[in-house]
């Protein structure tokens, strides 16, 4: 048949059917996309298409109750407000499937156009790669976070150890320092003076405060200052005291890592020019040599 060989007209009449399964869930999906409307483009690529995503985890009635589910689920309420982190993780699983079969199915096409069937095993490599990268995205943006965290912790703590030294209650120096910001942790910090303007406690916001944070030096921060709080005044401004100087530790060892990882980058071009140089240098002299 034209010339094909039986592997290949195996391999097309596969493409053939898994397109058609893709046609199905896309146009199943196209009443579930308008969800993802909301979504940035940049960080969802290809979002107009969600649905077809959504769409099979509706068919399947998929439950989202894996241990693995549990675990995203509580990154992703870090990351954004809790009432939101369901939707989120319906988004990821969408996001994960749609693009990994959108992958799968131009695999084959490419297969076609190529006639090599090294197209079609790369093609499949990254549609895997694909579905496990947009699963680990996240956890990807927590530890960012939390670098941009400890980025200004130490200040924070310097700032409120000299505030509450200086006599101000811990409620003025928070929002003092909360607002003298607008990294990550400052805006924490807001969230937190928002919370002590509608009610909750200064013990209660804190302690809020260190959760979103989930970093153990913040925790331990927190804890500090709830104990402070407990036992006075005078306590909490020595204990921010002894807390200041443990962090300024902490920012010196961050600064050195930062250094470290740094000269390990520069590493393989570095190797690159000496390797370069070397061949400049012996080049010539076998060529000289055979003269």
């Amino acid at each position: 048949m034209f010339g094909l060989s039986v592997a290949e007209i195996a391999i097309m009449a596969a493409g053939a059917f898994f397109l058609l399964i893709w046609l199905i869930f896309y146009f199943k999906g196209l009443k579930y996309n308008s969800m993802f409307d909301s979504l940035n483009e940049k960080e969802y690529p290809l979002k107009e298409i969600y649905g077809l995503g959504y769409g099979v985890l509706e068919t399947v009635h998929y439950s989202y109750k894996s241990k693995r589910d549990r675990k995203l689920r509580q990154e992703l309420e870090v990351l954004y407000d809790s009432k939101y982190s369901e939707f989120y993780l319906r988004t990821i699983h969408s996001q994960q499937i749609t693009i990994a079969a959108t992958v799968f199915v131009i695999s084959f096409a490419l297969y076609c156009f190529a006639s090599d069937i090294t197209a079609l095993i790369v093609g499949f490599a990254f549609a895997g790669l694909a579905y496990y990268y947009f699963g680990t995205v996240t956890r990807k943006k927590i530890l960012k976070r939390s670098d941009e965290l400890l980025h200004d912790f130490s200040e924070v703590v310097s700032k409120l150890a000299l505030l509450t030294n200086a006599g101000m209650i811990l409620r003025e120096a928070w929002q003092e320092v909360a607002f003298a910001g607008t990294s990550t942790i400052y805006i924490e910090m807001q969230t937190a003076v928002i919370e002590m303007n509608n009610g909750v406690s200064e013990v209660d916001a804190i302690y809020n405060f260190g959760s979103r944070c989930i970093i153990p030096e913040i925790k331990k921060f927190t804890s500090t200052i709830v104990q402070g709080v407990t036992k006075g005044n005078s306590e909490l401004t020595a204990m921010l005291q002894e807390q200041s100087a443990e962090v300024w530790q902490l920012k010196k060892q961050l600064v050195r890592r930062a250094g470290e990882k740094a000269a390990s980058k520069l590493l393989i071009p570095i190797c690159i020019m000496f390797v370069g140089i070397l061949i400049m240098i012996i080049v010539p002299i076998f060529t000289n040599l055979g003269v």
